[in-house]
């Protein structure tokens, strides 16, 4: 055998040896540690979502599960962060509605994008807004309240604590003609604060500070953004039902993985976290926090996100808003 026959041999071979290599190491996914990246602190609902998927994931797997915490600039910095990592399948992301659908929509200059940089496996729950107002407004419906802020339009404001209550209650106004000047606070609690005491109208906040105020009789709920109602409060209506059926603002979480990881790990993650939130145990937990579970197909989430910009982005220009990055 010449050298140039020996050289072509050891060519091939090493070819066929660097194919083999990640074949084999995707079959054999996953043998080490896995990390779920969450752009907020401890204790917060994103973290308590990826802690309880962490667990169960790492009893389904075998493999260790650890959450990284990555708190700041509304989740942007760890999405960015998990953009950049490895595309092996070992470092994943739970993400929020805010830090990616709405981002996306509203910060021209994003490090990352929520369906090209990332793979959407699935859906961990999501959970609709309450519009809210003062206990002792005359306004018994929607219809009223739209009817009152028309004949008042110098008492029409309304609390807001984030780009993701804005726009839901800048869409409330698109689609009812209802006049509003946005009032920013800190957080929702501070905007309920601000509805109970009288120095906002309204505001359209999440349900874990609102549902215990509208339950003790603090503020008075008139709807839920979307189709359905609350099963924390069945007895207020839908947007859907008030007419409003474009009013469907909600808030989300789900599990990313990076858009560059091969097929067959996507594929098995997306089928192992589907079955974690699936887990009646799992399930049961998250319907505790007042959230409807997700755990539909990763193009189900990947469709909901495309559309979810495109409507957040129309609202955004429609209604002339901007935001500081």
């Amino acid at each position: 055998m010449n050298a140039k026959t020996r050289r072509n041999i050891l060519l091939a071979l090493g070819l066929a040896l660097a194919a083999v290599a990640p074949a084999q190491a995707q079959s054999e996914y996953p043998n080490k540690t896995i990390r779920i990246v969450v752009g907020f602190a401890a204790g917060g609902g994103n973290d308590i979502f990826a802690r309880l998927v962490g667990a169960k994931l790492q009893e389904m797997i075998g493999q260790t599960v650890i959450i990284e915490n990555k708190p700041g600039a509304g989740a942007r910095l760890a999405n960015e962060f998990a953009a950049n990592q490895p595309a092996d399948g070992y470092t994943l992301l739970v993400a929020a509605s805010g830090g990616m659908s709405i981002a996306s929509a509203i910060y021209p200059k994003l490090g990352y994008h929520p369906t090209k940089s990332f793979v959407p496996l699935t859906m961990i729950a999501n959970f609709p807004l309450i519009l809210a107002v003062p206990a002792n407004h005359p306004a018994k419906d929607v219809k009223e309240l739209v009817a009152w802020m028309k004949a008042n339009p110098d008492k029409s404001n309304y609390a807001t604590s984030s780009p993701a209550f804005t726009i839901a209650t800048e869409l409330f106004k698109l689609k009812t003609g209802a006049p509003g000047q946005p009032i920013p606070y800190k957080s929702s609690g501070e905007s309920l604060v601000s509805v109970v005491g009288g120095q906002t109208l309204l505001t359209i906040a999440d349900g874990p500070p609102t549902v215990p105020l509208v339950k003790g009789g603090q503020v008075k709920a008139l709807a839920v953004t979307g189709a359905a109602r609350s099963a924390e409060l069945p007895d207020v209506p839908s947007m859907a039902e008030a007419g409003l059926a474009e009013v469907n603002t909600g808030l989300w979480s789900g599990l990313f993985v990076q858009a560059a990881t091969p097929a067959p790990i996507v594929k098995k993650l997306e089928d192992t976290l589907r079955k974690v939130i699936a887990d009646p145990e799992v399930n049961a937990k998250l319907k505790a926090m007042a959230v409807n579970p997700g755990g539909g197909s990763s193009e189900e989430f990947r469709a909901m996100i495309d559309a979810d910009i495109k409507t957040t982005a129309d609202v955004v220009k429609a209604a002339n808003l901007k935001f500081e990055e």
